[in-house]
């Protein structure tokens, strides 16, 4: 579960271009398969979004929501994956964005009628 935040009049116009570049990120670096994209785009007014100095209208703030399990370095990996692929496909500069991930037990996931801890079923691997 992503949850992506910016200014709409600089969110709306590339939301299906980064909701594709984001999918990438999460299929070559964490295994995810193509239909596992849950993807939440949340345009703000600009009276209603404050990011720090130094940062242009551009700046986005992906939110990534997952299952405890990736180790520390392919988090990292997945995150400046992510900022090189927002630079080079998006021209969104490192500085306009602004990434974290989330990270709970399968047990306080649910979905399909049962918890994260009792699926058997995921096609992607949690512990990578």
């Amino acid at each position: 579960m992503i949850v992506i935040y910016g200014i709409k009049e600089s969110l709306n116009p590339i939301k299906a271009k980064l909701s594709d570049v984001i999918h990438g990120c999460m299929q070559s670096v964490l295994g995810m398969p193509e239909d596992k994209r849950a993807h939440r785009f949340v345009p703000l007014d600009k009276e209603n979004f404050y990011y720090p100095g130094g940062r242009t209208e551009a700046y986005t703030v992906i939110e990534i929501n997952m299952m405890a399990g990736r180790k520390p370095e392919t988090q990292k990996a997945l995150i400046k994956s992510l900022f090189q692929a927002l630079e080079s496909q998006l021209s969104l500069a490192p500085i306009d964005v602004e990434i974290t991930i989330k990270e709970q037990a399968p047990h306080q996931w649910g979905f399909r009628g049962i918890t994260g801890d009792e699926a058997k079923d995921l096609k992607y691997k949690i512990n990578v």
